[in-house]
Formats: C-alpha cells, structure tokens, sequence
C-alpha cells in the first residue's frame, strides 16, 4: 500500500470538517424548528464516509441510511441543495419532498438514503448487478447499521451478491446502537463482519473512528471487486456522539460511555493531531479550513432560507414524473 500523499489527507480533513460542521449547524435549526420531520446527526461518525467515499470514483455508487448526511457530502454533494432539502424547500435535491432521509443525486451517484432500516441493502443488489452487466468497473458501497444486519434481508442480500460475484463493498457502521438497542444485546457472537464468512467473502473490522484505516480497507475491496471478485464485508467501530436524534437524551447509555468515546475516539480530534505532528498541515491552515467551512454553510442556510417553498400545483406531476 502506497503512503497516502499529503494533499489527499488533507482533503479528507477538509471533508472531515464540513461533514461535522454541516451537521451542528442542522441540530441548531431543528431545534429552532427551522427543519421539519426527523433528523439523525452522524456527528462522530464522520471518518467512515470519508475514508469509504475517498477510495472510490466519482462514477461510482453509493447506498446511504436514514443517517446520510455523512455519506453525500463525502460523495461531494452541494451543501446549499443540501441544506435547501432538509429546510423542504423547492432547490432542494429532491425538490422539499424528501427531507433529511430520502437525500439523492443519481448524478452524482448517491444513490438515496433511506427511512427504512435495511431498506438500502436490497438495492445494492439491484444496482451491483447493473454495474456487472455494464461492465464499466463501476462499484458500489452500500452503507447500514448493527442494527440492519440483524435483518433478513441483509443476508438474502450479501448472499446473492456473493453468489453473483457483483461489485458492492457492504460497509457496517457499527456505533453499539440501533436507537436503544445496544449491539452487545442483539449480535450474536458480536462479530458482524464474521458473518462473511457464512458467504464466502472477505470480512474486515477496523476502527471507524480511524480515517486512514477505514480508507485502505475500502480501497482494498473496491479493487477486489473491481477486479470481478464479487463483494466484500467490512465493519467500521464507531460511535455517534448524539443521541439517536437531536432530542434523544440516551438515557440507555452507560454513564460516562459518550464522554470517553469523545475524548479517545474523536475522528475530527485524533486527525488534526495527526497532520500537525506529522508536519502535514499546521494550526493555522486548520483554522483557515474551519473559517471557510463556516462561510460555505453560512451562505448554504441563507440560500435554503432564500428559496421559494414547493409549488403545490406541482406535487403531485413531479411526484408522478
């Protein structure tokens, strides 16, 4: 494995702070009832999208969850569509429609987050065999949690998929919680990415608090699959630092379990440390980074908050077309 070039990593800091930036300042308007309907922060998580989403194409797929944010902005989404869409607003991706769960750009092959728990897994399927027949070394990673690998559907999933050799990496963000659920109390052996095994493809665990690691596991199945090997498993360990959503309190959780896992295992934290020390970029550049971030998403709010609400003449011939 090649060593990672300096400007590449700085490129994962810069999306490292835009997804984290980007989901504070959404907590903030939910709380102000500017966003409407749920909304699930992937604060914490943010090293498993940039990590996965850097070792692919731009050409390729993604698959996404009800906590996709991450995961499109990794992909390269623009943050005013962005923004526009939780605020329902007509310049949103999906025109106001959609929300915070249904974020998608075929264009840009994000392929849609979804409501549903496990709902994306099945549509990998779909989408790996396309890629298979087009022959046109296109991947895709499908994202999901511990919780929706208890589902049914995940192994009809990964079982066809392994069958049919087809090019989707299955990414596990494991971060110990299906709302309340706590993994440890629902994973049988407490080992998913074991369970490829049973399938006969590769399994990975890495820590999904560790960008670096995350990004040459991924590429390492992206070429495997691209190779025509068919798909690969891997679980990321991570932890979101919010409760399931902004107004869960996680009551459920350990006493002190957040407040170590942010200050051993903060993604955003643990990187910056890393590129300073290691002479990559310094503390100044960094609050450059974050200053201009601030600026993107400052005007990413005033173009959502600017946008005409959706025509309601329109819902229903949009809707249909």
């Amino acid at each position: 494995m090649e060593k990672l070039s300096k400007e590449l990593q700085v490129l994962m800091l810069k999306k490292l702070i835009e997804i984290r930036r980007f989901e504070e300042r959404t907590v903030q308007y939910y709380q102000r009832s500017k966003i409407w309907g749920y909304l699930h922060p992937y604060i914490g998580e943010e090293a498993v999208a940039v990590g996965a989403c850097t070792a692919i194409k731009k050409e390729d797929y993604i698959i996404s969850t009800h906590r996709g944010h991450g995961h499109a902005i990794a992909k390269g989404a623009d943050l005013n569509k962005m923004m526009a869409e939780l605020f329902g607003k007509a310049t949103g991706y999906c025109k106001g429609r959609g929300g915070s769960m249904h974020i998608a750009d075929t264009e840009l092959g994000m392929l849609g987050a979804n409501g549903i728990v496990g709902g994306g897994i099945p549509i990998s399927v779909g989408a790996g065999l396309s890629c298979k027949m087009e022959n046109k070394g296109r991947v895709i990673l499908c994202f999901f949690g511990d919780g929706a690998a208890n589902n049914g559907v995940f192994h009809e999933s990964v079982n066809m998929s392994a069958m049919f050799k087809l090019p989707v990496i299955y990414i596990c963000e494991n971060n110990l919680y299906a709302i309340s659920m706590c993994s440890r109390d629902s994973v049988a052996g407490n080992d998913i990415a074991g369970r490829a095994k049973g399938y006969g493809i590769p399994g990975y665990k890495v820590d999904g608090s560790d960008v670096i690691e995350v990004f040459e596991t991924v590429e390492k199945a992206v070429d495997y699959a691209r190779k025509g090997n068919g798909p690969s498993l891997i679980e990321a360990s991570t932890y979101i630092f919010l409760g399931h959503h902004p107004n869960d309190p996680a009551a459920y959780r350990p006493k002190g379990e957040a407040e170590h896992e942010k200050s051993k295992r903060d993604c955003l934290t643990n990187f910056k440390t890393k590129l300073i020390n290691e002479k990559i970029i310094t503390e100044a550049q960094i609050d450059e980074i974050e200053k201009d971030t601030e600026k993107r998403i400052d005007a990413a709010v005033e173009f959502a908050e600017s946008s005409p609400e959706p025509e309601l003449e329109k819902f229903l011939s949009e809707v249909m077309s």
